[in-house]
């Protein structure tokens, strides 16, 4: 018995499932999800996995480094946008275009002692209402409760300074602990088709239940769904989801008095404003024509006279439809991801005339949306990203799949371009749930450029939206963290970055689905990376 003992162990730790065992041992986040697909996945896609996990920890555990817990003691221990100075540096008498302007930002609590330890989520901006001009600051953060915040002069005129106190430390340092603790702020419901009859049932990403569950399975990428068995319905028999907001938080009593409205937002300086000046000695250098593959630095760019300029690069300007119509001729477009991106499909059509919509069938607001020119022999096409899918309206499931499936699907040419943009609907998931899609979407835009590398891909990245939203769940804190881990993901690969992040900024356009002035500079950008 003790050498059959001894056999077993020698083979047990030689084993590449004892380094995965051990190695998810020590990070409970994935494990749970891990082991769900160790007795489904094929031995020869088993073997691919570790590296994977690796990839999502490695993200995970930078993250964690910037985002190291906090203490919070009371609220009058919390960093306080009333007592925290913001003083220029280095004054001038005269400002110039192009100039750069940086600001101190000392962060205090409300008895006026200075923070010692930085992660403040602040908001920076600049802005000229009067000229309909904005662009986004960039904030430095010291970690040593002092900030450098840091204006590009883009524009003549009065510019005002603005700096908001989004969440205080504590409070981020809550968030991103309560994040990370459950998949159950979101309650799904399935309806599947019983005979002629509709009947429901719990699902989700995770289901804490010891009855019989349907298992949504895709083993390659690791995505699972599940839900809970119906007596004698089929699990194929799944036609439709809704969800909604669940009463389950993992903030404490205390924690949650950071996030009432009057805490979020709150600015920390009044009356900072400076007039820029010409100064027609300053000569501009030459930009490069925007296209696929540039870096996009912070901010991108700016608003002026409600129209967005680059910073970084050449546009060409896209007003009249002729040129719209010269340019999306003989295209296929493809439009992956949420409703943000929908409101693409629509613009396209108010604008443009000759694009018609087809019936793909379907019905709701999250059907697949097509626009067709059979003359120009154009197809815009918008399909909503799979699970999870956050909304109360009904959703079709007969036609659902990831995006890397269906990026799998395309062909791919010079004439194709694709969008992708996904990180709202993930914002009340753990985090390793929106890295493990960022990863499998990359690898899907490896296999298309291996087989068609003539094909465009342009990343939009998410955009801000209401404060009033339930923070736990919505805050724009979780967005700017999913834009960090974009940014990361795909900074090596060939693709076209749309900052939306940096333009909702800008316009000051603080809701889910930005006004018709953000989407048209959108796509201008769009067309300036596929023309």
């Amino acid at each position: 018995m003790v050498l059959i003992i001894f056999v077993f162990w020698v083979v047990f730790m030689t084993s590449k499932d004892h380094t995965e065992f051990m190695f998810h041992l020590k990070n409970p986040i994935i494990l749970r999800r891990w082991s769900i697909f160790k007795e489904f996945l094929p031995s020869e896609e088993l073997q691919n996995t570790p590296s994977s996990v690796e990839a999502d920890m490695a993200i995970l555990e930078k993250l964690n480094q910037q985002i190291p817990p906090r203490p919070f003691l009371n609220h009058s221990s919390t960093t306080s946008a009333k007592h925290s100075t913001a003083t220029i540096l280095n004054p001038q008498r005269v400002y110039c275009i192009g100039d750069q302007l940086d600001v101190l930002l000392v962060a205090k609590d409300y008895f006026g002692h200075r923070k010692e330890y930085g992660g403040d989520f602040l908001r920076a901006r600049m802005s000229s209402p009067a000229l309909k001009a904005g662009a986004s600051g960039k904030v430095t953060d010291f970690n040593n409760g002092t900030y450098l915040v840091s204006f590009t002069l883009f524009w003549e005129g009065r510019v005002s300074l603005s700096i908001l106190l989004m969440h205080p430390s504590e409070g981020v340092s809550a968030l991103w602990r309560a994040r990370n603790q459950g998949y159950d702020r979101i309650i799904f419901t399935g309806q599947f088709l019983n005979g002629t009859a509709h009947v429901l049932t719990e699902c989700g990403l995770s289901l804490n239940t010891s009855g019989e569950l349907c298992q949504y399975l895709d083993a390659r990428d690791h995505e699972a769904f599940y839900c809970l068995k119906l007596r004698g319905v089929p699990c194929e028999a799944l036609t439709h989801m809704t969800t909604k907001n669940s009463d389950v938080s993992y903030l404490s009593l205390k924690e949650k008095l950071l996030f009432r409205r009057f805490n979020i937002g709150v600015e920390v300086v009044k009356n900072l404003a400076i007039t820029v000046s010409p100064c027609k000695n300053k000569t501009e250098s030459k930009k490069r024509k925007c296209q696929i593959g540039m870096e996009t630095p912070f901010p991108s760019g700016y608003t002026l006279r409600g129209r967005w300029i680059t910073s970084h690069c050449e546009q060409n300007e896209f007003r009249e439809i002729k040129y719209i119509n010269n340019c999306l001729a003989r295209k296929l477009i493809y439009l992956m991801g949420d409703s943000t991106l929908r409101q693409w499909i629509y613009y396209l059509h108010q604008v443009v005339k000759t694009l018609k919509f087809f019936d793909h069938h379907g019905s709701g607001l999250f059907k697949t949306h097509i626009l067709l020119d059979t003359e120009r022999h154009t197809l815009v096409q918008w399909k909503k990203h799979s699970h999870p899918f956050v909304t109360q309206k009904l959703f079709s499931m007969k036609d659902d799949n990831y995006i890397p499936r269906e990026i799998d699907q395309v062909a791919g040419d010079s004439g194709t371009a694709i969008v992708i943009s996904f990180g709202q609907h993930f914002r009340p998931f753990p985090i390793n749930i929106f890295i493990r899609r960022a990863i499998n979407v990359k690898k899907a835009i490896e296999r298309l450029f291996l087989r068609s590398p003539e094909t465009k891909v342009i990343i939009k990245t998410e955009n801000i939206r209401e404060i009033s939203e339930n923070a736990e769940l919505f805050s724009d804190f979780h967005g700017s963290i999913q834009n960090l881990i974009i940014r990361d993901v795909f900074r090596d690969l060939n693709v076209g970055i749309i900052d939306a992040w940096d333009m909702t900024i800008a316009y000051r356009s603080e809701n889910v689905h930005p006004p018709d002035s953000v989407i048209e500079s959108q796509i201008g950008m769009f067309l300036n990376y596929i023309c």
